[in-house]
């Protein structure tokens, strides 16, 4: 993906969704809101002063947050416009013929100061959001969306690049410049380049109007998500939580104007995290019953309608551009290649998944029988009724280990031994640069030799500015082209604790945070010239593979061994009870699956109608239900991890493309096998992964940097193993 294209893609899909609770405090936090409340419209001296209008001086270009106030975006944003167009209008314009040089490298350096903008602001806009942010946000994606349409519908622009293209295999280039070349014609093309002049006018309308949707969709579910945290009255209807779970729900609730109460916020996806462990089944119905209702219960958050007109748009879009629809659009970009193949690795995994999930549901509707329990297992009792049969079947008990995985340990002698020990990175926290919320923490990151590689951020907590899952961003993507070293940074939803109180972790957040750290050590080992193959700009189907991988290290041996240590004894995790982890992993596999492919099989389905056969904003959520249904998923027992009216996945970069999280999994659970043929954890053994793959970012085609790894194409076998499918 080009540069061009990758600022578009960012910006234009600028945020999925947000949520939590967590509160800044002191006279800076206090300071900080009220800059971020400021009016938008800049005075001169804000102008003067705008941190984005020179590269930043801090180390490795780090940004200035603390000199960055919201009334410093949109002035970044109209200026950075202008000059990328200037810049762009003289390449075109050059009396020179084309050559790599005058045309496509000086596109990769053009739009610098747009970049470092839209970089922090879409950044900020996912972890750190408020209401002058949002305004900025709706204001700022269309005017961007015409931009980079005027940018890539330009016909003397692409005459050049088109030029280039014919001419690749006698420019002499290295196979990163012939990539280049290649690639920024594809996106030209698929951008509307071949279209006729009334075509590209209609393209560049639906552009815009995507870009609208888009942001008021994630805006609805950011707001809803807030605005829906179950509110409880008593202490005793919390029955199975903590002292300090009970106690950061009343913290919840002051913080709401509701002292007294208790209130549990909701994460942004289905089920709920408080459902494993509350023993009181009407409140679990209720919050399950909740979680489900956003996006199409009527009100100012109801996305339905927004969900509808973007599948149509997006459908129009297609057939504009010589596709049958979406779906085929999307994955001709993609290591998939086609609606067919997807399909069809959908269809192979449903049968065996759901017959994984009727038996796992079997075993939870004896032990409520067993129980004098009455009732059918619902959605709401699945994660309760999972933990009994863990405890039931391998005396194991989620809650055992949450002591072993205080937040600290998990991440230094957890995340960063593992990278040590396989990579030979190094980690040094400091205390000098500034942060944008202050429990974000920043390391820097030394190579094996000591030189620097680049910065890390760390922002683990869940907070009401920020939006639901996990992410990895890049402030500061490598190039040698420019000169830059990585500064990357992973975002988790983590419940902050009472004050004074340790962060204890669940096994789940162990491995999200192994998982993202993936993706920060796929943009720290990028080694490429040209910005547009930085670290993750790759296939989306094939950016999860290198996070997925990482997974492995969160339950190796060796790994845990050094940070799964009981936070108050410093005690290692019996051994006994690291087995029986594993046990109890597969009783999960149906579920987790399933959980996933769900969404995955409606998304499919949804981005495969022509326009025409879009359904109506009423009959949206009947629509998921029949294509659950139709892919024999549709199953009381089990709610889609994300319904399709806050599935943000699919507003942002993943539409046509949730798929990716199954399909890197096969590439994924391969490269666990290589691991484990050749002795594991060694650092000969990373260094290979490293040189062959992470290092290489998008600058080679995704499947042959796997075959380059691996030796040979992938193999599916080790992923039905793992899941039990054989």
């Amino acid at each position: 993906m080009n540069t061009l294209m990758n600022n578009r893609l960012t910006a234009i899909l600028m945020t999925l969704a947000c949520l939590a609770a967590c509160s800044e405090s002191t006279e800076q936090a206090a300071m900080q809101d009220e800059a971020r409340t400021m009016t938008t419209t800049a005075t001169a001296d804000t102008v003067a002063a705008n941190p984005f209008f020179a590269e930043s001086p801090l180390p490795l270009q780090f940004p200035p947050f603390d000199l960055i106030i919201t009334d410093h975006y949109l002035p970044a944003f109209e200026r950075g416009m202008a000059e990328h167009l200037e810049e762009v209008t003289a390449i075109v314009n050059q009396a020179e013929a084309p050559t790599f040089e005058n045309t496509l490298v000086a596109l990769e350096q053009s739009g610098q100061l747009l970049a470092r903008v839209s970089r922090v602001f879409n950044a900020m806009s996912s972890a750190h959001t408020n209401d002058a942010i949002d305004a900025i946000e709706v204001e700022i994606s269309p005017r961007l969306a015409a931009h980079y349409d005027q940018i890539q519908l330009d016909p003397g622009l692409f005459a050049r690049v088109s030029d280039l293209y014919e001419r690749r295999d006698n420019l002499g280039l290295d196979a990163e410049g012939v990539r280049l070349v290649e690639e920024n014609y594809k996106d030209f093309v698929r951008a509307g380049a071949l279209l006729d002049s009334e075509q590209k006018e209609r393209l560049k309308a639906i552009n815009q109007e995507l870009s609208e949707l888009s942001t008021q969709f994630s805006q609805n579910v950011l707001d809803e998500v807030n605005a829906l945290a179950v509110v409880v009255d008593t202490p005793e209807e919390l029955a199975g939580f903590s002292a300090a779970q009970i106690q950061a729900a009343a913290d919840a609730a002051a913080a709401r104007d509701m002292a007294g109460k208790y209130v549990i916020p909701l994460l942004n996806y289905t089920s709920q995290p408080a459902l494993e462990s509350l023993e009181n089944r009407a409140l679990r119905q209720r919050i399950q019953e909740i979680s489900e209702s956003r996006g199409h219960r009527g009100g100012d958050f109801d996305n339905r309608e927004i969900l509808s007109r973007t599948v149509k748009l997006r459908g129009e879009r297609a057939r504009l551009l010589g596709y049958d629809s979406h779906a085929a659009y999307i994955l001709d970009n993609q290591t998939a290649q086609t609606v067919g193949a997807v399909n069809q690795r959908l269809a192979d995994l449903a049968a065996p998944v759901m017959a994984n999930v009727r038996r796992e549901a079997e075993e939870m509707q004896a032990i409520i029988a067993s129980e004098g329990g009455d009732f059918e297992l619902a959605s709401w009792d699945w994660p309760f009724y999972a933990q009994k049969v863990r405890m039931a079947r391998y005396n194991f008990d989620e809650s055992q280990l949450r002591p072993y995985f205080e937040i600290n340990n998990v991440l230094q002698n957890g995340v960063f031994f593992a990278a040590n020990q396989i990579y030979g990175i190094t980690f040094e926290e400091r205390f000098d640069l500034p942060v944008y919320q202050e429990d974000v923490r920043v390391f820097d990151v030394f190579d094996s030799d000591g030189t620097q590689l680049g910065i890390f951020l760390s922002d683990p907590y869940a907070r009401p500015s920020k939006r639901g899952g996990a992410w990895m961003n890049a402030y500061v993507p490598q190039s040698r082209l420019l000169n830059r070293k990585a500064v990357v940074a992973n975002h988790q939803n983590i419940p902050k604790p009472p004050p004074g109180e340790p962060t204890l972790m669940t096994l789940d957040e162990v491995e999200t945070m192994f998982h993202e750290f993936g993706h920060a050590l796929h943009g720290l080992f990028s080694d490429v010239t040209y910005p547009a193959f930085s670290g993750t700009r790759v296939p989306r189907d094939f950016v999860e593979f290198p996070s997925q991988v990482n997974e492995m290290w969160h339950t190796w041996p060796e790994v845990l061994a050094n940070y799964a240590v009981h936070y108050q004894t410093g005690e290692s995790i019996p051994v006994e009870l690291l087995n029986r982890i594993e046990e109890a992993n597969v009783f999960s596999e149906g579920f987790d699956t399933a959980e996933y492919l769900m969404p995955a099989i409606v998304d499919m389905a949804l981005h495969q109608l022509a326009p025409e056969a879009v359904p109506s904003a009423e009959d949206m959520m009947a629509f998921e239900a029949q294509a659950l249904a139709n892919a024999g998923t549709l199953i009381d027992e089990i709610a889609p991890r994300y319904h399709l009216t806050y599935f943000s996945h699919i507003m942002g970069g993943y539409s046509a493309g949730y798929y990716s999280y199954i399909w890197s999994e096969v590439l994924d659970a391969d490269t666990v096998e290589w691991f484990r043929e050749n002795g594991g954890m060694l650092r000969e053994n990373g260094q290979h992964f490293r040189d062959t793959l992470l290092s290489k970012g998008g600058s080679v085609e995704a499947m042959q940097l796997f075959e380059n790894f691996r030796g040979r194409a992938p193999d599916v076998a080790p992923l039905l193993v793992r899941k039990g499918l054989q």
